[in-house]
């Protein structure tokens, strides 16, 4: 739903010419998000214009995408368009179906869910930019252009207890990796199911950093249960988590570099109709560009904690941090 901040004001009216006058400021003002019209000043919106511009966002349902949502609604108000609030759509298939059928004209979507999902390839590519540029040139011929890709990569990924992580000198899943030969049980893995038989996860791993971890030391445990388990280092050292959930937050844990690139990655990036995309490339580019720079995989963590553990709307999340990293004013 779009973010309002509506008042109601008791105007005395003094002549008719001063209601056209209060009527027109009022129309020139409100919008559709928060962003209450184009900005002025230094902000990056300030230096894009897309007065006249109309375009329809979209999201899925869940906290980072619906936070994402919000993220792009605000930005484009700020930058004088008008929008169309179409976000918090349910699941990949819906909101990808409603990109092709022009009834929404972008959305942030992940590398690795496009190609392996809507994109239908069963293998991943190997490395942040070479997926973006796999699937970039694919969706090209769907009419679809992707850009703006952020750091932001909620993949996969191998997360320590902290404890454990200082006591075993693991930073990487190539110190893990040497641990799980040398001691296995140490090296014990919390997973919910799917990724230890997942072409892009547990099999990917150990064959990329050359080990074996026994079945023994691998707990497939209810996804609710994984950070709490191995924040209590029972039964495991480490997790499988995603990339910038809120919980690898709340539990301190440490996220383990992917140093040789096995996990599929799931960096997310701006998908939209090409042909609304080359009406303004210039400004597209310039405004998504500047948010995918900030973007990194620990702010989004953050404001995914800022929602899912603090309580904040994702519109407020949202507009802290294009506020604070001046891509539209206060």
């Amino acid at each position: 739903m779009p973010f309002h901040a509506t008042t109601t004001r008791k105007l005395r009216v003094l002549s008719a010419l001063a209601v056209i006058g209060l009527l027109a400021l009022s129309a020139c003002s409100s919008g559709a998000g928060g962003s209450g019209g184009a900005d002025t000043g230094d902000s990056v919106a300030a230096s894009v214009h897309l007065t006249g511009t109309q375009i329809a966002v979209g999201s899925k349902e869940f906290t980072e995408q619906q936070i994402l949502g919000q993220v792009a609604v605000q930005a484009l108000e700020a930058s004088g368009a008008t929008v169309e609030d179409r976000t918090n759509l349910v699941g990949t298939p819906v909101v990808r179906g409603a990109l092709q059928s022009g009834e929404i004209d972008m959305y942030w979507e992940y590398t690795g869910t496009a190609w392996l999902g809507p994109l239908g390839n069963t293998d991943p590519v190997s490395g942040e930019q070479a997926q973006f540029d796999a699937v970039k040139q694919a969706d090209a011929a769907n009419g679809i252009t992707w850009f703006a890709m952020a750091g932001a990569n909620n993949a996969y990924a191998i997360a320590a207890n902290p404890d454990a992580a200082k006591e075993f000198g693991v930073s990487t899943i190539s110190d893990w990796a040497r641990l799980a030969q040398q001691n296995p049980q140490a090296a014990a893995l919390c997973t919910a199911a799917e990724f230890p038989t997942r072409n892009d996860g547990l099999p990917a791993v150990e064959k990329t950093y050359g080990f074996d971890l026994p079945d023994a030391d691998v707990a497939v445990l209810d996804f609710g249960l994984v950070y709490t388990s191995v924040a209590a280092r029972e039964p495991c050292n480490f997790a499988v988590v995603f990339g910038t959930d809120a919980q690898v937050l709340q539990n301190k844990l440490v996220v383990l570099q992917d140093d040789k690139q096995a996990l599929a990655t799931y960096n997310v990036a701006v998908s939209m109709r090409t042909d609304v995309y080359q009406a303004n490339a210039a400004a597209y580019d310039t405004l998504f560009g500047a948010i995918a720079k900030q973007l990194t995989t620990e702010r989004a963590t953050q404001l995914n904690a800022k929602v899912d553990i603090d309580g904040e709307t994702p519109e407020d999340a949202a507009k802290e941090f294009l506020v604070e990293t001046k891509i539209i004013n206060g």
